[in-house]
C-alpha cells in the first residue's frame, strides 16, 4: 500500500484495541464521541471496523448491522477485512450531542484453537478491535473519531466463547461494570482490505417439531432439520440458575449423538438474572438438528425455543422437483448442507473440532454450489484467501485448508499432513473453483484475479511429474471416502492415486489454457494446451488399453477419464461400457469417494448409459445417495454410511452428517435430469437437453442466470415427451430433444413434442 493509499485508509490511525481479561471472557470496549455539531446537522456517517477475533458494534446501545460474526475469516496474515456500516440514522435519531460507541470482542476464528487432534491453532494469542466513525454534517464539515488506547474497556456478559465450545453468558452481569485495563497496539493497514464477500447474517428461523425426555430423563429438543446457528429464548427463573444447552446433530440409542463431535463441547450456559431474560449467543455457532437442555425454569414447551439460521449471506437461485420425493429430499439436503457450510468459508463441516475451508471439498462441489445460491462473491473472497495463501506458501502449493489455519497447528507427534506438495483434488480447487465461477457467471474480471493462483498450482505440479508425464509423486489423498475403505483407513481407495491425479492435471492444464485464451495470454494458452496434450498422451499410454481398460479398473478412474474427455472414439465409448458394467455388477450402489463421486453420473450418461444412472441415482440401499434419505438425513453426510441401519453411528473417528461434498451429484441432476446447462459461460447462451430415465416422471427445474431465469419442465405421458421452457428474453438457447432433434429459440416460451419409450425400474 503506498503513503497516498494509505492516508485514505477508512482505519488509518486508527488503533487496535484489547482489554486485559482472561482468555473466555469477551470484552466491552467503549468510547464517547463528543459530537462537533447537532445531531439534526449531520447528512451522513459511516462507521469502519475490523478485528482480530470478531466483534459486535454498538452506537448508544443498539447494534449497528443485522450481521454477526464480523469480520469473518481470512488469511488474516494478508487480507484482514473490514465492514463499513452506514449509520446516519442511528446518530440522527439518538439524544444529545454525546455518542456512546462500543464494541464486544470474542475470540472467533483468530484466537479460536482451530483445526482436530487437538492441533490448538492460533493466528494469535491477543484479540482487539479497530474501527473509525466518519460523520459529515450539513455545512460540509467531517469529523472523525478513531479507536485509541485511552477507550474505556470491561469484562462484558459473556464469560466463556468459542466456536467450538460454545458461549456462557451470565445475564447478572449486564446491569454492572466491570472496569479492566485497556490494550492497543497498531493496526497494519497494509494488510486491511474492504470487505467483497458477503456478509454472515440470520437467515431465517426454526420451532420445535418435538419436545420429549430421553431413557436418560434428560430433556431433548428436535428442530426437525439439521442446521448451523443458534438457539434463542426468553425466559425468567430464579438469579443464578443455570440453563445448559448442548447441541448435536443426530441421536444414538435415543440420547443425543456427541461422538462425532471429537473435542467440540458445543456447549452453550445461559446464567439468569432472576428478571425476564433474553439469550442469544452470536459469538460461536453450532451444527445441530437436536438439543439437550438442562435446567429450564418451568416446562419447556415447543414455543420456548427457536433455532437461528446463520450462514453467509446468499441469493438462491436454483430449484429443482420432481415425481420421486425422495431426490427431492436429496436437493434439499444438499441445500442445507451448503447454507451450514458456507459460513464464512466454504467449510468440510460445521459442527465438530474442524469447520476448516478444505479445498478438496469444494473442488468437487462448486458446481452444484454455484446452482443452488449465487456464490459469485462469497467464492470469489474465498479463492482471493487461496492466492494469497499460495503466494506465500512454501514452493507456491495450494494449502489442504484455505485459510490455512493448520501452519500454525501444534499437532501431536506422528502426526502429519501433506503440507509441503501439491495434492490432486484438493489442489485443483485453484483451478476448479474459478472454472465453475466463470461457467455460472462469465465474469472476466474475476477471471484474471483467479488466474495468478491457477498457475502456480500447475508450476507446483511439476516436480512430483515423472518423465513419462504422469502425476505420481507427491502425498496424494485420492478417492478420499471410497465407500470400501475402512473406516479408520479413509484414504484406502481402489483407485490408484496417480491415476487420479494424472486426469486432475490434464482437467486443470486444459481449463487453464482456456483461462489464458479468455484473458489474451496466447503465449500461457500455448503453454497450458501442450501441457494437457502430453498429459492425455501419457494417461492412455501408460493407464489404458486398447479394449478400454483403465489401470485400477474402479468407477472413480473411468468416471474421471470419461467426465475430464480423456478419452476418444473407441475407447470412450469401451470405458463407458464398462463403466456402466461395474455399476450393474455393485447392484448399482456407489463404489466412489470424492474424486469419482461429482463424475460417476456424467460419466454414464455421456457415454449413452442414462438408465444406469438414473438407476444409480435412485438406488436406496446403502451405500447410495437416497440411503441417507430413507435414515432421515437432512442434510449431506460426510461418509456414505455415516449412520449404520440400526441407527448407531459409524465408528470412524471421522463422521460428519453435514458435509456437501458427496452432494456433487446435485449438479448433474440440474444438468441433466432437470435440462438446463450452460452453452457458454455465464448462460448468455443457453443448451436445454433434459435426458429422462427410469423412475422419475416428470420434473421441474429453474435457474436465475445474470440475464435472468430459466424454466425447464419435462413429463413422460404415454410414451410422449413433453417439455416446457422459458429462456430469458434476447438469449439463445439449443433445445436437444430426446428423438435426437436439434432446435434453436431466442428467448421466450416454448412448448415440445417429442416420442419416447419410458423405461420401467424396480424397486
Amino acid at each position: 500500500m503506498d503513503s497516498m493509499t494509505a492516508n485514505l485508509h477508512p482505519l488509518r490511525d486508527a488503533r487496535l484495541i484489547g482489554a486485559a481479561v482472561d482468555r473466555d471472557t469477551a470484552p466491552r470496549l467503549r468510547g464517547l464521541v463528543a459530537l462537533e455539531q447537532d445531531r439534526a446537522d449531520i447528512v451522513s456517517a459511516t462507521l469502519a471496523v475490523t478485528a482480530h477475533g470478531v466483534y459486535e458494534a454498538f452506537i448508544d446501545g443498539e447494534s449497528v448491522t443485522e450481521s454477526v460474526l464480523n469480520p469473518g475469516w481470512t488469511a488474516y496474515e494478508w487480507r484482514l477485512a473490514y465492514q463499513s456500516f452506514d449509520v446516519t440514522n442511528a446518530l440522527a435519531q439518538g439524544r444529545g450531542n454525546v455518542v456512546a460507541l462500543s464494541f464486544v470482542v470474542g475470540n472467533g476464528w483468530y484466537r479460536g484453537d482451530l483445526g482436530f487432534a487437538r492441533a490448538n491453532a492460533n493466528y494469535g494469542e491477543e484479540i482487539g478491535v479497530a474501527g473509525a466513525l466518519e460523520i459529515t454534517y450539513r455545512d460540509g464539515e467531517t469529523q472523525r473519531v478513531v479507536t485509541a488506547g485511552d477507550w474505556e474497556a470491561e469484562a462484558s456478559e459473556t464469560t466463556r466463547n468459542s466456536l467450538y465450545n460454545g458461549q456462557t453468558i451470565d445475564a447478572r452481569l449486564r446491569r454492572t461494570r466491570r472496569p479492566v485495563a485497556t490494550t492497543s497496539v497498531a493496526l497494519d493497514t497494509s494488510t486491511v482490505v474492504a470487505q467483497t464477500a458477503p456478509l454472515i447474517v440470520r437467515n431465517e428461523v426454526l420451532t420445535p417439531t418435538r419436545v420429549w425426555k430421553a431413557p436418560s430423563g434428560r430433556t431433548l429438543v428436535d428442530f426437525g432439520q439439521n442446521l448451523v446457528g443458534w438457539v434463542r429464548f426468553t425466559t425468567q427463573g430464579q438469579a443464578g440458575a443455570q440453563i445448559r444447552i448442548r447441541h448435536a446433530e443426530v441421536l444414538e440409542h435415543d440420547e443425543l449423538g456427541v461422538r462425532p463431535l471429537r473435542g467440540a463441547e458445543a456447549t452453550d450456559v445461559f446464567v439468569l438474572s432472576g428478571e425476564v431474560d433474553t439469550f442469544e449467543p452470536t459469538l460461536t455457532f453450532h451444527g445441530f438438528r437436536y438439543i439437550e437442555i438442562d435446567g429450564w425454569p418451568d416446562e419447556l414447551t415447543s414455543t420456548a425455543l427457536e433455532a437461528v439460521v446463520v450462514h453467509s449471506d446468499m441469493r438462491r437461485t436454483g430449484r429443482f422437483a420432481c415425481s420421486d420425493p425422495l431426490v427431492n429430499q436429496l436437493i434439499h439436503n444438499s441445500v442445507w448442507g451448503q447454507k451450514g457450510n458456507f459460513l464464512s468459508v466454504p467449510t468440510d463441516c460445521p459442527q465438530r473440532d474442524e469447520r476448516l475451508g478444505w479445498t478438496g471439498d469444494i473442488a468437487a462441489y462448486a458446481a452444484s454450489a454455484a446452482f443452488q445460491f449465487d456464490t459469485a462473491d462469497f467464492l470469489d473472497g474465498w479463492l482471493r484467501d487461496l492466492r494469497a495463501e499460495t503466494e506465500h506458501s512454501e514452493g507456491g502449493f495450494v494449502p489442504l485448508t484455505v485459510p490455512d489455519v493448520l501452519k500454525y497447528a501444534n499437532f501431536p507427534d506422528g502426526f502429519t499432513l501433506p503440507w509441503h506438495r501439491a495434492t490432486a483434488v484438493w489442489g485443483d480447487a485453484a483451478v476448479w473453483v474459478p472454472q465453475a465461477l466463470w461457467t455460472a457467471y462469465g465474469d472476466l474480471e474475476q477471471l484474471a484475479e483467479h488466474y495468478p493462483a491457477m498457475t502456480m498450482h500447475l508450476h507446483s505440479i511439476a516436480q512430483d511429474v515423472s518423465r513419462d508425464g504422469l502425476w505420481t509423486g507427491g502425498q496424494q489423498l485420492g478417492d478420499w471416502l471410497d465407500p470400501d475403505a475402512p473406516p479408520e483407513d479413509p484414504g484406502a481407495a481402489k483407485a490408484d492415486p496417480a491415476v487420479v491425479a494424472t486426469a486432475c492435471l490434464y482437467r486443470s492444464a486444459s481449463f487453464a489454457a482456456e483461462a489464458a485464451r479468455q484473458l489474451g495470454k496466447s503465449d500461457d494458452e500455448e503453454h497450458w494446451s501442450a501441457l494437457a496434450e502430453r498429459t492425455q498422451s501419457a494417461f492412455t499410454q501408460h493407464y489404458v488399453d486398447e479394449t478400454g481398460w483403465i489401470q485400477s479398473d474402479c468407477a472413480t478412474v473411468y468416471a474421471l477419464a470419461i467426465a475430464f474427455g480423456l478419452l476418444d472414439g473407441t475407447t470412450r465409448k469401451l470405458a463407458g461400457d464398462r463403466l456402466a458394467e461395474l455399476v450393474v455388477q455393485s447392484d448399482y450402489r456407489v463404489t466412489t469417494g470424492f474424486a469419482g463421486t461429482p463424475f460417476v453420473t456424467w460419466a454414464l450418461s455421456l457415454t449413452g448409459h442414462v438408465d444406469e444412472a438414473y438407476r444409480l441415482l435412485l438406488e436406496r440401499e446403502c451405500p447410495s445417495w437416497l440411503y441417507s434419505v430413507t435414515m432421515g438425513a437432512t442434510t449431506i453426510w460426510e461418509r456414505w454410511d455415516s449412520m449404520l441401519p440400526d441407527g448407531s453411528i459409524n465408528a470412524g473417528e471421522m463422521t460428519s452428517f453435514n458435509h456437501y461434498a458427496l452432494g456433487a451429484v446435485a449438479d448433474w441432476i440440474y444438468q441433466v435430469v432437470g435440462g438446463i446447462r450452460p452453452a457458454a459461460p455465464g448462460y448468455a447462451r443457453v443448451r436445454i437437453e433434459p435426458q429422462p430415465g427410469p423412475g422419475i416422471d416428470w420434473v421441474e427445474t429453474s435457474y436465475d442466470s445474470i440475464h435472468g431465469t430459466i424454466n425447464c419442465a419435462w413429463k413422460v405421458v404415454a410414451d410422449t415427451f413433453e417439455l416446457a421452457v422459458s429462456i430469458p428474453e434476447g438469449i439463445p438457447a439449443d433445445v436437444i430433444l430426446p428423438d435426437g432433434r436439434v432446435l434453436e429459440v431466442v428467448g421466450g416460451s416454448h412448448d415440445f413434442r417429442s416420442a419416447f419409450a419410458a423405461t420401467e425400474v424396480s424397486r
